[in-house]
Parts: C-alpha cells; sequence; structure tokens
C-alpha cells in the first residue's frame, strides 16, 4: 500500500513552521517590550497585551503558511534541496509579513507595540524556519538509517537505467528508499538484492502491502506486459512511474496540448528558456549589467593602465559562439604574453615549441598551473576572475547572458555532439559548470552541465548561479 511517510513529514513540517513563527514573532515582543530593543530610546506608543499579541498571530500565521504551500514548501521536489529551499522560505516570509502588515494596515486592530517588531519577527522567522528545516533534515535522515520512514520500491526493466537507479537508491540512508526487487532478465545481481525474472512472480513474493512505488523503465513491445504493471498499481493503489526509453526526449519545456483540438500530443521545446522568459532575462541583463559596469569603471580604468605599461594590447578579443550558432566577438583583459594573444592554445603551444602541452592542457580541464602563455599580471587577473570584467559589455550588448553556457570557441564546440542544443540559449558571463568544480571536471561534464542548464532553465536558477559565483570568485575555486 501507499507510504505515508511523506505526508506525515509534510505535516511535521507545517507543524514545526508554525510554532518557529510563533517563536519568532514572541522572540519580537520580547526583545522591543521586555528589553527594550529599538533605534531609539522612544517609549511603546501601542502598547498590546501579550496574550492579545498572541492570539491575533495565532489566527494569522495559518494564511502565512498557505503561502509556503503556494510556493511549494511542503513537496518533496522542495524541501530535499537546501539551496532552493532557504531561498521559498525568505521569499515566503517576506510575503507573509506583507500579508500581516496589509492586515494591520486594513484591520482596526493595533498589532504591533513597536515599528520595529515586525522587522525582528522577519529576521528571527527566517533564521528560526532555516534551523527548523535542517533540524527536521537530520532527524528525518536518522530515522532512515533505523529504516524508518523509507518507500518500498520495486524496479521493472533491464535496461542499463534501471541498473543506475538501483545502485543509486541501494543506500537507502541516503535515498530514503528501500528497494524491494528487480524485475529483470540480466545475469547482473546486486549484494542483498532479490532479482525476479517475472514481474508476475516478483509481486507474488513480495506481496502488495509491501510495495509503495513501482518505477517501470522500458516500454514493452508487448502491451498485455505493460498494462499489467498499470493495472496492479492502480488496484492496489501503488504509485506507478514510467521512464522513458528515450530520456532526452521528456527534458526541457514539456507541454501538453491538443493538436487540432482533438488529438492529445506532448510539445517538446529544445529549451525552458521561451516566451516571457527571454524577456525576463534579457532586461535583468541589461540592467544589472549597465549597473555593474557603473560599479567596475574604477577597476576598468586601473587594469586598462597596467596592461598598457605591461606591453601589448588591453583586450583579448575572440570568435566565440552564443546562441543560434551566431559568432560574436567575446571580450576580456589580455591574460597572455603579447606574441601569443589571441591564438587557440593548440596554435600557441606549438608557436612556443612545447606541443607536448597541449594534451596536458586538455586532460587537466583546459588548465595548467604554471601556464606558460600567461603573464604575471594575466595570473592575478584569472585568479581573481577579474579578466572576464569586459565581458559585462557583450551582455548589455546581448551577445552574452549574465548566465548561461560557457562562450566557446567554434572548434572546441564542435568536439560536442550536442551543440545545437547548448547553443539554443544565448552562452553566459558564469554558468553552472562555472560553479560546479571548473578546474576537476573534464570537458564531456562541463557540457552536460551545460546542458542541464538550458533543459531546466528557470530565474531562479539564474539567481542561485550568480550567488554561487561570488563565493567561488571570493574562494578562487573558478579561476583558471
Amino acid at each position: 500500500m501507499k507510504s505515508n511517510a511523506s505526508l506525515i513529514y509534510s505535516f511535521f513540517l507545517v507543524v514545526g513552521d508554525f510554532l518557529a513563527l510563533i517563536a519568532a514573532f514572541v522572540g519580537a515582543y520580547i526583545l522591543r517590550v521586555t528589553f527594550g530593543l529599538s533605534l531609539s530610546s522612544s517609549a511603546i506608543i501601542h502598547p498590546v497585551e501579550a496574550v492579545t499579541y498572541l492570539r491575533i498571530f495565532a489566527l494569522l500565521l495559518p494564511f502565512w503558511l498557505v503561502i509556503f504551500v503556494m510556493l511549494g514548501l511542503y513537496n518533496s521536489s522542495i524541501y530535499e534541496k537546501r539551496f532552493i529551499e532557504a531561498g521559498r522560505l525568505l521569499v515566503g516570509s517576506f510575503l507573509g509579513l506583507l500579508f500581516v502588515l496589509g492586515y494591520a494596515f486594513m484591520s482596526n486592530e493595533v498589532i504591533f507595540p513597536g515599528k520595529l517588531v515586525p522587522i525582528y519577527g522577519f529576521v528571527l522567522g527566517f533564521i528560526f524556519l532555516l534551523a527548523f528545516r535542517n533540524l527536521a533534515r537530520l532527524v528525518r535522515g536518522l530515522l532512515f538509517e533505523y529504516h524508518l520512514g523509507l518507500t518500498n520500491i520495486l524496479i521493472v526493466g533491464d535496461t542499463k537505467l534501471a541498473h543506475d537507479l538501483v545502485q543509486s537508491l541501494l543506500d537507502s540512508r541516503k535515498s530514503g528508499y528501500k528497494v524491494v526487487g528487480l524485475v529483470s532478465s540480466s545475469p547482473k545481481r546486486f549484494q542483498n538484492l532479490r532479482v525476479y525474472p517475472t514481474f508476475a512472480e516478483a509481486v507474488a513474493k513480495i506481496g502488495a502491502s509491501d510495495i509503495h512505488s513501482i518505477v517501470q523503465t522500458e516500454l514493452y513491445a508487448n502491451a498485455e506486459r505493460n498494462n499489467e504493471l498499470l493495472d496492479y498499481a492502480q488496484t492496489h493503489h501503488i504509485a506507478f512511474r514510467f521512464i522513458p526509453g528515450n530520456t532526452e526526449l521528456f527534458v526541457g519545456n514539456i507541454e501538453v496540448e491538443l493538436f487540432r483540438q482533438s488529438v492529445p500530443v506532448i510539445a517538446v521545446h529544445q529549451t525552458a528558456l521561451i516566451g516571457w522568459g527571454r524577456i525576463i532575462k534579457r532586461l535583468f541583463d541589461l540592467i544589472v549589467g549597465i549597473l555593474l559596469i557603473i560599479l567596475s569603471s574604477p577597476l576598468i580604468l586601473i587594469i586598462s593602465i597596467c596592461e598598457l605599461l605591461s606591453g601589448g594590447d588591453v583586450f583579448l578579443r575572440q570568435v566565440r559562439l552564443t546562441r543560434f550558432n551566431q559568432e560574436f566577438r567575446v571580450y576580456k583583459f589580455r591574460t597572455h604574453k603579447k606574441t601569443y594573444n589571441g591564438l587557440l592554445p593548440e596554435e600557441a603551444f606549438k608557436k612556443m615549441g612545447k606541443p607536448e602541452l597541449i594534451k596536458q592542457y586538455r586532460a587537466n580541464g583546459d588548465f595548467l598551473p604554471n601556464d606558460p602563455r600567461v603573464t604575471a599580471l594575466g595570473h592575478f587577473l584569472r585568479r581573481t576572475s577579474l579578466d572576464e570584467i569586459p565581458q559585462l559589455f557583450n551582455v548589455v550588448k546581448g551577445d552574452l547572458s549574465l548566465v548561461g553556457p560557457r562562450a566557446l570557441v567554434p572548434n572546441e564546440l564542435e568536439l560536442y555532439a550536442k551543440r545545437h542544443a547548448i547553443l539554443s540559449v544565448k552562452s553566459g558571463l558564469t554558468g553552472l559548470a562555472q560553479v560546479s568544480g571548473r578546474k576537476s571536471i573534464s570537458f564531456d561534464e562541463r557540457r552536460q552541465l551545460d546542458m542541464y542548464y538550458v533543459q531546466n532553465w528557470s530565474f531562479w536558477m539564474d539567481l542561485v548561479i550568480m550567488l554561487k559565483t561570488i563565493r567561488v570568485i571570493f574562494s578562487g575555486e573558478g579561476a583558471l
């Protein structure tokens, strides 16, 4: 039968969030009324009894939690991702505070004993919510270790994907799943896992009560075999999921629509970045790009002078690729010696008489610890990522976006078979690959991250990547 573990956990989160918010606004009341914490020494103008204050918030906070529900904060797809959860908690707390302030404005009832109480409540609320959510996640992990709250899953399929899925779920302490069986005729066996040749034998020996979810990883040629799985799941109220053989078909932006008003079809867009998303992203790039150019103008001037004094050109102007396979000239501060400026790595290493470095450079993720092409100033610019600043002009021009796949030279991207999918969006100043260990991952891994970004774009993902980019710059992790 269906597991109630997720439902119980969601209910636990609702109760915990309510208590965290109550504690936050009680704390805000104590800080202002009991301890008199304020920016001025003024007395409380609107005294509110503690019981009245608590009663009002106990009635208002359920509406605050409705906002959390609308933001998906009780869905497993959100609460299992810490960073996304923290961002939505912040947004939800701000919207909840606006709701409370709106109620205070519209009603004749005095809610806050001081102007700073809602600010204290907002700050404490966000802190308490984060602390509670992390504690809840810790408790949930401990329960998994004792095999409590696990979802029993039966996997059906002979595909490599089925075996990979089993492998990823075997550690129930991390996955939250217990694989109760694999239906497969493959000779591959997994430790402590029963493999059944047929679905009928699997469900007969396991029992419907011990199966919470069935995952089918391939579509059988025999329609009766497919119907057998679905009918069994529906008859016994077991969750059923189907993973298509061509998993790349169901990525990006998916829409189910009626073709000619009668035939249901699935429309698969190459990227999720379509429609209004492109407009919002472009406006954001334009506004933020101009602001960053203004703020960084003193640095641009100082670095330009240093480049001139060191001899050679100030900028690197190199042909790169962006959306729809369009070529453009990217601007970067020169980091190479004048002799090698603008040359491809293969050309530069061959010119200096060290072609053996080409293989080392590519094998090391397009990086050499002591690259002989780079000047002393160039090493500093790369370590601090200051060489990237001129690309802000490309962003404002529309050649680049602030966030996107890395802009590569044409012959580098030719190496990747799915380059046309990557080039369905603008290349970016920073991206998912840059904040995911650019030094330590291969060319193919970086392109896979680019593909993930293209297919799963969201404005929130852009904001997360930009925040992570700031961390990477200051830590030096992303410097090349």
